[in-house]
């Protein structure tokens, strides 16, 4: 199978079960709005951006290493996935379990405080999952991941919906949080057994080799904490809790598009890892470019579309928090533009230029963090999705600079101007069908888009039959 169509069917396996789990997501997070309210809302996203915070220090990098070492000629992947599995374990165990206690100093109400104690348990079965999920992409087999995070997914709609059923309150929301997540990761894990045999290894001399390499990710990842959560954070110490409640929404919409970029950032990976060391550069070219054509095919639409789909898209989701729509106006730009930043960002881990890069978060962080203590407090989440566009247009347009000068390798432009037209069209029609169903809307301006696309040949029949022929 050429390396187009693994990696497309991965990936329309994962869109599938994206969807499924997004439409569980939108509808878990419409119940909760209405239940929780603008003020009850903003506790429970003060609490997940909190945790958030340490949950991605636990991350050090561990993740993407773990698919690159796995993806490089002869590596003993149970011997590398156990030892990452450990040290996973390990850090997380230390920065989640600091956050309870740190949490005690901030002027947060009580039951933001019992939340946060709460929900750390799913974030430590978030973070290692998160990590298994890299044997499943360097086995191109994310149908596994896909049915786990599925089920994981119904455990949290159905345990929501009782605790809302019975009016337990916030904190009984956070354990359904935490069902889902535990869900998630068992399931996980048990597939994973099929591909490697995992467990708790304390080999030093590996850790010493995973540690030095990164490192250099690890303080990344800690600039890039800043700018991607101190907003929210900030949100809540400068405003009044309904306003996190308003950014919140729109933000969780946010954080679920961007499951995908990283979902194919991650497929692509392993191919871009294995054809850096093998020095095959024609295979790191095609393999880059058509990944880069394939975002900004995906990257475009979205952004147009939700220029006019935002409304609706709010109202669905949390019909009384006024302003989010506007907020989601501005946010998805940052979406659109995280979606090619991805795939850039993976591809400085491939060619080992995490050290050049880890330099760029750690100005990024420094300008994200002053623009957000001058504009939030005059500006509230105005000020915050703004300041989060700044940011992730500068970290992804570095890493692309990055890249392409380390490996004389430049992006194709062609499609991106290609989806401009396509979009432009697009949008003209859903000015014309304004005021119609959402889901019509959708479909409607999706099919507008890729007719245009097609008849501009920016999708041949030749990439269609090749993504849709299944032969070994």
């Amino acid at each position: 199978m050429s390396y187009t169509r693994r990696i497309a069917h991965n990936t329309i396996i994962q869109i599938i079960g994206k969807t499924i789990s997004t439409i569980i997501g939108v509808v878990v997070i419409g119940m909760l709005t209405r239940y929780l309210g603008q003020a009850g809302f903003g506790q429970y996203t003060t609490i997940m951006a909190f945790l958030q915070f340490f949950g991605i220090l636990v991350d050090m990098g561990l993740y993407i290493i773990l698919v690159k070492k796995i993806s490089e000629p002869e590596a003993d992947a149970d011997s590398i996935v156990s030892n990452i599995f450990t040290l996973r374990l390990i850090s997380a165990v230390i920065f989640l379990g600091i956050a309870p206690l740190v949490v005690l100093f901030f002027p947060y109400p009580a039951i933001v405080k019992w939340g946060v104690l709460i929900t750390t348990l799913s974030f430590l079965c978030i973070t290692l999952d998160q990590v298994l999920a890299g044997v499943f992409q360097k086995n191109l087999r994310m149908d596994k991941v896909t049915i786990a995070e599925v089920v994981g997914r119904l455990f949290l709609v159905s345990s929501t919906y009782l605790v809302i059923k019975s009016e337990a309150g916030l904190l009984w929301v956070m354990v359904s949080v935490v069902l889902g997540s535990l869900a998630n990761f068992l399931l996980t894990f048990l597939f994973s057994r099929k591909f490697v045999h995992i467990k708790l290894n304390f080999d030093f001399t590996v850790w010493k080799k995973i540690i030095k390499e990164t490192w250099p990710i690890a303080l990344s990842i800690a600039f890039n904490l800043v700018y991607f959560k101190a907003d929210t954070i900030i949100l809540s110490l400068f405003r009044k809790v309904e306003d996190v409640g308003i950014y919140g929404a729109s933000y969780k919409v946010l954080e679920v598009l961007t499951t995908f970029p990283a979902m194919f950032a991650g497929l692509v990976l392993p191919l871009l890892a294995g054809a850096w060391a093998m020095r095959d550069m024609e295979k790191f070219k095609r393999v880059l470019r058509k990944a880069f054509d394939f975002m900004v095919m995906i990257a475009i639409p979205l952004a147009i579309g939700t220029l006019f789909l935002a409304k609706p898209v709010m109202n669905l989701v949390a019909p009384e928090f006024t302003d989010s729509p506007r907020v989601l106006q501005l946010l998805i730009f940052a979406t659109s533009i995280i979606f090619v930043g991805n795939l850039f960002g993976n591809t400085v881990v491939a060619i080992n230029k995490q050290k050049t890069m880890m330099w760029v978060y750690l100005m990024v962080a420094i300008i994200s963090l002053a623009g957000y203590l001058i504009f939030i407090p005059i500006y509230s989440y105005f000020g915050a999705a703004a300041m989060t566009i700044a940011s992730e247009f500068m970290v992804t347009t570095s890493a692309a600079l990055i890249v392409c000068l380390t490996t004389k390798i430049w992006p194709s432009f062609k499609l991106f101007g290609k989806s401009l037209v396509a979009a432009g069209v697009m949008a003209l029609v859903l000015h014309f069908m304004a005021g119609d169903n959402l889901f019509l809307l959708i479909l409607v301006a999706g099919a507008v888009y890729f007719v245009i696309l097609f008849l501009l040949r920016g999708i041949t029949k030749e990439m269609i039959w090749e993504v849709l022929r299944i032969k070994e």
